[in-house]
């Protein structure tokens, strides 16, 4: 699966009407399709499509033809994703009606062709699922877990210190195995739930 991490934006034109298509990672979404909504206010239709990962590892996808005839738009714009394989992110094409009717199947082609645009002007990453760890330790093998998640790419989320040191970890399930496989060698550690 493939996502991004910023905002990009193309715009083509078919038959004097013009298509402007924002692809964004899905947490931008509604604040940039209310701000393009602010900026375009001639425009005719902000078609919507998007993917993301829910908190039970599920795809959520949703779309819109906001006014397009059904199914010629939303759906198509939605299908370029999965056929991407992007996830968490989104896409915004804003149209301006240009006076000729385009056709279902001109709507279909200008619609997809924008998604695929801005698609290949992107720099997709390559998504990687992480998990979430709490461990605690001994305020003296600070500096062993610190230097360790560093070298392993573990992000250290939260740290608290208490009676023991505790910390909550992110990191992919194979960085994360390797970090707990090297510092179980050299310390104790106690993993929490």
């Amino acid at each position: 699966m493939k996502f991004v991490d910023k905002i990009y934006s193309q715009t083509h034109e078919v038959k004097q009407s013009k298509f402007i298509a924002y692809l964004m990672p899905y947490q931008d979404y509604e604040l940039k399709l209310q701000a393009l909504k602010n900026k375009h206010p001639k425009a005719r239709h902000f078609v919507v499509a998007y993917r993301y990962l829910n908190e039970f590892n599920q795809i959520v996808e949703h779309s819109s033809d906001d006014g397009e005839p059904k199914g010629t738009s939303g759906k198509p714009s939605l299908f370029v994703l999965q056929g991407a394989d992007m996830i968490n992110t989104a896409v915004i094409i804003v149209r301006y009606f240009g006076g000729t009717k385009l056709g279902t199947g001109g709507l279909v082609r200008a619609y997809s062709d924008g998604v695929n645009l801005v698609l290949n002007s992107a720099t997709l990453l390559e998504y990687t699922q992480n998990i979430e760890r709490t461990i605690s330790f001994e305020y003296s093998n600070t500096r062993v877990i610190d230097y360790e998640a560093s070298a392993c790419g573990i992000v250290v989320v939260k740290k608290i210190f208490d009676s023991k040191v505790i910390y909550k970890l992110k990191a992919t399930q194979e960085n994360m195995d390797k970090f707990l496989d090297k510092v179980d060698r050299k310390i104790s550690i106690y993993p929490l739930p």
